[in-house]
């Protein structure tokens, strides 16, 4: 199997409703890299990829014919507690009962981003 350096086998998929502020959200939190962004005649994203490490994550913008599509995600960062914060500085509100805390697979929080994801995120302590 060959597949284009650029990408990984498996990459998520994510239609969301402000697909813009979604790239701007994944920069400010989890330091994503642009990778491609294809505009819609309109101005918003048909289609883009973004980086984080050596991850990458598609997306779009929802609209009649792709409605939001959705995902839960696990992240390992360098600090759960720092990302913690920049997701609730970026508009993202935390899983009920998931402020960071000591794991025994690390130091993990969950946050729901204002787009309907819900990112664990994870630090090895």
């Amino acid at each position: 199997m060959q597949i284009p350096e650029q990408y990984n086998q498996l990459m998520p998929y994510l239609i969301v409703k402000g697909a813009g502020v979604f790239q701007k959200f994944m920069q400010e939190v989890f330091d994503a890299k642009e990778q491609m962004i294809v505009p819609n005649a309109d101005g918003t994203v048909m289609h883009g990829e973004i980086k984080v490490g050596d991850s990458v994550i598609m997306f779009a913008e929802a609209g009649e014919e792709f409605p939001p599509m959705n995902a839960g995600m696990f992240i390992y960062v360098d600090n759960a507690d720092i990302a913690y914060q920049k997701a609730l500085t970026a508009g993202a509100t935390t899983v009920e009962g998931q402020e960071p805390s000591d794991k025994e697979y690390g130091r993990a929080c969950g946050v729901k981003d204002p787009f309907g994801n819900t990112w664990w995120i994870t630090s090895v302590i």
